[in-house]
């Protein structure tokens, strides 16, 4: 029996006590309001970053996480007699976090084998992911099968948002200008996706209801469900949206975590993510 030990990012949205609970180490991207940097659930948690986002005229920006934090995560694991490491972390297509992890890996490799995963998402659709494969790895599972489990996880996990509006993610660079401007003329409510690991426009609304009407339709439409989360982004109606989830189903239980600072950044106050893995 191999002992495998599973390491994240920040960008999961794993909260740290369920992350604690299942063995998984993560590692946080730093968050910076203008001239003040801090570390994502270490020195800002999610409430005081939507606080900060409603007080502050300065749009938040993100940064990766150094090669170094993530080596002393994996020497770490070393020292703990962990015969390998599996790092999973938010889609390459929008950070460096995961250039980050290999530069880190490649630099441990005489004392720690470590496998890295780009998990082609964000939030908890990479937190299911990780939830997913830390049992696994429970299990005693070879580093090899983890990371098989993981890349099986990645083509059936579907991450929606429904967002408030998208000023956030054009002036971060995410959605194109043109996008953001008809959105602002037409007021409409859109919902994104991922697409090819990176974001994309899922849907246009007219209102909020009915995008989080669509979002809801997400989860019914999309068949056997094997784990589910919703991401709560200081939006005021987010008990509306998980009443309109009562009659799904899933083989786990609903898990609801906070939007924290490096997918909030990018999305805004009032989004409102669904993240699901269809079932084997």
């Amino acid at each position: 029996m191999a002992r495998v030990r599973v390491v994240t990012d920040s960008a999961c949205d794993l909260p740290a006590a369920l992350a604690d609970e299942q063995g998984i180490t993560v590692v946080p991207l730093s968050i910076r309001f203008g001239s003040e940097e801090f570390v994502d659930g270490t020195t800002l948690s999610a409430d005081s970053f939507w606080a900060r986002c409603a007080a502050s005229s300065v749009l938040p920006e993100t940064a990766a996480p150094s090669p170094g934090a993530f080596q002393e995560a994996f020497l770490a694991a070393a020292d703990q007699g962990y015969d390998a490491v599996v790092c999973i972390n938010i889609s390459s297509g929008i950070s460096g976090t995961h250039q980050s992890a290999c530069t880190a890996a490649e630099s441990v490799k005489d004392r720690i084998r470590v496998l890295t995963v780009d998990s082609r998402t964000a939030t908890m659709g990479q937190g299911l992911i990780v939830l997913d494969v830390a049992a696994l790895a429970a299990t005693g599972a070879s580093p090899e099968d983890v990371v098989a489990r993981s890349e099986a996880l990645i083509k059936r996990t579907r991450v929606f948002g429904a967002v408030d509006n998208l000023e956030h993610l054009e002036k971060g660079g995410r959605i194109g200008g043109a996008k953001a401007l008809m959105g602002t003329l037409l007021a409409i409510k859109p919902v994104v996706t991922f697409i090819d690991g990176v974001v994309g426009e899922e849907s246009k609304q007219r209102t909020r209801s009915r995008s989080l009407r669509y979002l809801a339709g997400k989860a019914q439409e999309a068949g056997p469900i094997s784990r589910i989360a919703v991401c709560n982004g200081a939006a005021t109606d987010i008990d509306n949206f998980l009443s309109m989830l009562d009659g799904v189903k899933s083989e786990h239980p609903l898990v609801v975590v906070d939007l924290g600072p490096v997918v909030g950044t990018h999305t805004g106050p009032g989004t409102i993510g669904l993240c699901l893995i269809t079932a084997d």
